[in-house]
C-alpha cells in the first residue's frame, strides 16, 4: 500500500516535471503562436542600391494633376540582393508611375510640395509587388525637386 502511494506521488511529480519543461520549450522555439508577439527578428546586414531618378507626376485629392516632381530615391535591401534588385528596377519604376497617378502626392496651398510620406509609401507598395515581401527593407528619398 505504502509502495503504491510512493510510485503515484513519484509519477504524479515527474508528470509536473515533463509538463513544465515542454511548455517552457514551446514558449521559447514558438513564441509569436502562443504569446502574440513576432519573435525577435535577427539582423540582417543590409545595403543600398544606388541612386535612382523617379520622375513622378503631383495630383491632388480630387485627381487634377498639378504638376511634376523629381525624387532621387535608394532601396535598402539585403546585403548581396543588390544586383538581383538593380536588374528589376524598370519594372519597379513601371509599377511607380502606375500608382503615382492614383495616390495624391500633391500638398501645400499651390499643390506643387511634394509629400514624401506618400512617395515613400507608394515605392514600398510597387516594392512588394514587383520584388516580393520583405526584400525591400524601406525606401530613402535622398532628393526631390519640382521638374
Amino acid at each position: 500500500m505504502i509502495k503504491r502511494i510512493g510510485i503515484g506521488l513519484v509519477t504524479v511529480i515527474a508528470g509536473l516535471g515533463v509538463g513544465a519543461a515542454g511548455a517552457w520549450g514551446v514558449l521559447h522555439s514558438a513564441p509569436q503562436y502562443l504569446t502574440g508577439r513576432p519573435a525577435k527578428p535577427r539582423p540582417v546586414a543590409t545595403e543600398f542600391v544606388p541612386p535612382v531618378e523617379v520622375l513622378a507626376p503631383l495630383v491632388l485629392a480630387d485627381g487634377r494633376l498639378t504638376g511634376y516632381a523629381k525624387f532621387e530615391i535608394q532601396l535598402e535591401v539585403a546585403q548581396g540582393t543588390t544586383e538581383e534588385v538593380g536588374a528589376k528596377l524598370p519594372l519597379l519604376m513601371n509599377a511607380v508611375n502606375l500608382r503615382t497617378y492614383r495616390t495624391p502626392l500633391a500638398s501645400g496651398p499651390d499643390g506643387l510640395v511634394p509629400g514624401l510620406d506618400g512617395f515613400r509609401r507608394v515605392v514600398m507598395d510597387a516594392a512588394t509587388e514587383v520584388y516580393g515581401k520583405d526584400v525591400v527593407r524601406s525606401v530613402a528619398v535622398t532628393q526631390a525637386a519640382p521638374a
